[in-house]
């Protein structure tokens, strides 16, 4: 049977710096049915340097062009909203997840707030620093992938490897790439570790998802993939889990036309369900790959195959043949499949026209 995927819903800067909506999507995320809702933990002046302009949807989707800095400064959460959205998703049975963007973040969340694993952002890929701090504290790691080609991932995996390791040896690339060969390495980054695939653009083009990238992954680095879904829409989320997915990532908003950058690429709440209740069916339909009649079918055995039937009024002691023999749906009888079985054996008694032939 298909593991349960884990749905976390990606609040992300959905609130708008509001506490009141980010409260306000715990709930929804709760009443969806996902497992974790997501937020983003960093300080503008952490994060971005003050010139550096918004990304191009960020500046559609905000219709302005200012800085990325000012943008974020816009979207922080203090640490006191924090302790208040731990506590809604405590009350709720829903995990409270976070998305560090820098070291101090990063402790926060781990050391303050307890969070059960770190998710990291695919532009963390290449920020060793960052990689090493998040493996160092123990947690298990979700770690998005998009921009990535599989050599980074595999550099990637390497700091995770050392930090998990506990290496009291100075860190650096060789010996990054070191502990990515130990042999403890391998088990410690397939329990710790899950890989998601992500195409970083929002809304993402269809053309350019690429769901065989998980098998890929999971092939080349033998850890557990989800996907991260940034596309318009469920289906792509629904169809990753039959991929094999066992994560699931998708944004969601309270309303799709607020302005800020990530509101157009949102799912709205009547959305996130039904994109939660198709996760479900979808494991739920995978089942144990056991090819057998299943319970439900059972019955419909006798109703929709067929047996060997007399084709015409046939005598005792007469010889069965293809002239006096047909296939038919009877409810009971021998299977065609018997077919050459029967013919050329002699009735065993007399049979009237459409009765299904005994041996």
């Amino acid at each position: 049977m298909t593991e349960r995927v884990f749905v976390i819903a990606e609040a992300g800067v959905n609130h708008d710096g509001s506490r009141e909506k980010a409260l306000a999507l715990i709930d929804v995320a709760h009443q969806a049915g996902a497992d974790a809702v997501k937020f983003q933990t960093f300080s503008a002046d952490r994060l971005v340097t003050k010139a550096v302009p918004t990304a191009a949807y960020q500046s559609v989707a905000t219709g302005n062009h200012e800085s990325q800095f000012a943008l974020l400064r816009r979207l922080e959460l203090s640490p006191d909203d924090h302790y208040a959205l731990v506590d809604r998703c405590e009350q709720l049975g829903i995990i409270f997840l976070s998305t560090p963007f820098d070291i101090a973040s990063l402790r926060f969340l781990a050391d303050e707030l307890h969070v059960p694993r770190i998710k990291l952002g695919s532009g963390e890929v290449t920020n060793a620093p960052l990689l090493l701090a998040a493996a160092q504290t123990g947690l298990p790691i979700i770690l998005s992938t998009g921009m990535a080609t599989l050599d980074e991932v595999e550099a990637a995996l390497g700091v995770l490897a050392f930090g998990y390791l506990d290496s009291d040896r100075e860190p650096g690339a060789a010996r990054f790439a070191d502990a990515y060969l130990q042999a403890q390495a391998s088990e410690l980054l397939a329990n710790k570790i899950v890989l998601l695939h992500c195409t970083t653009e929002y809304p993402a083009p269809i053309e350019d998802v690429n769901l065989n990238a998980m098998e890929t992954m999971r092939k080349t680095f033998g850890v557990p993939v989800g996907y991260s879904d940034h596309t318009q829409g469920i289906a792509i989320s629904i169809a990753a889990v039959a991929k094999g997915a066992t994560v699931i990532e998708k944004h969601f908003t309270l309303d799709r036309s607020a302005p800020g950058p990530d509101h157009a690429a949102s799912l709205e709440p009547e959305e996130l369900t039904e994109m939660i209740d198709g996760i479900r069916h979808v494991e739920l339909a995978q089942g144990d790959g056991i090819k057998i009649a299943r319970k439900s079918e059972r019955a419909n055995l006798a109703v929709a195959r067929k047996a060997i039937v007399a084709a015409r009024p046939i005598a005792a002691g007469e010889t069965l043949s293809a002239e006096n023999l047909t296939v038919k749906r009877a409810g009971v009888g021998i299977a065609p499949m018997r077919w050459w079985e029967v013919i050329g054996t002699a009735a065993h008694r007399a049979y009237a026209s459409d009765e299904a032939i005994e041996l």
